[in-house]
């Protein structure tokens, strides 16, 4: 419950301090993604290629390390590819949803709230799939629509539309939002990513769970209409065949 708290106050801060947002939700990050790779293969992930989709200017780079990972972000912008004056030591400029990267070529594939930030988030898990090897692990985690963060900066004015809460920011504000709805932002549903899972071929869901919440609180992603309002960010995780 400790780390749920923790996890979910940092989100005030991913606009006003990105470094204190990120550092949080990298150590997070890699803490689930090696607990998930030991679980699945056994060994940590020393010596593992980890590709980052949409890992912005690497700010997981430096934990990953610790483990002896290899860690590769892949982003299009080049400004969020150097935001807070980071660069990471192997990034890569390139779109999820064309993956400059060959088949089967890493240990594990991760995006980490970046699918309802495009607009086929569908075709980023396909891409993401492709890139890992045979045994790899994919995991896809993002941030739903109908929880209290679907409207990022927006804060809950979302639930009244996002093409409404986008121009109620921008009147607020004097600018719109840096995650326009229908620009940079999508209403992406639990429901929309189960149904995408049992369509895939050629890799396996072994676990889907609400990334924020205790062990005991994953019961939620089973419920219909209750996930999407209380499971806040979904994890989807394959093992590629």
């Amino acid at each position: 419950m400790g780390r749920s708290v923790d996890l979910l106050s940092q989100f005030r801060f991913e606009q006003t301090d990105p470094a204190r947002f990120y550092g949080a939700v990298a150590r997070d990050t890699v803490d689930l993604t090696n607990a998930l790779w030991t679980q699945s293969t056994g060994t940590d992930l020393r010596d593992a290629l980890v590709l980052d989709v949409g890992g912005g200017p690497g700010y997981f780079e430096d934990a990953f390390a610790e483990l002896g990972a290899t860690y590769i972000p892949v982003e299009p912008d080049p400004a969020e590819a150097h935001a807070a004056g980071l660069t990471a030591t192997r990034g890569i400029r390139g779109s999820g949803l064309a993956l400059p990267v060959a088949d089967g070529a890493v240990d594990v594939c991760l995006s980490s709230n970046v699918a309802e930030h495009v607009p086929d988030p569908w075709a980023m898990g396909a891409e993401m799939l492709r890139v890992t090897r045979p045994g790899g692990l994919m995991i896809l985690s993002y941030t739903l629509w109908y929880g209290p963060f679907g409207g990022h900066e927006m804060g809950l004015t979302h639930y009244a539309g996002g093409a409404r809460a986008a121009r109620w920011y921008a009147r607020r504000h004097g600018r719109p939002p840096k995650n326009l709805y229908g620009t940079s932002l999508f209403k992406v549903t639990a429901a929309d990513g189960l149904r995408w899972a049992q369509t895939v071929t050629g890799a396996h869901l072994v676990a889907a769970f609400p990334r924020y919440h205790p062990a005991w609180a994953w019961w939620i992603v089973r419920i219909p209409g209750l996930r999407e309002l209380l499971a806040s960010n979904l994890v989807l995780v394959f093992v590629k065949e």
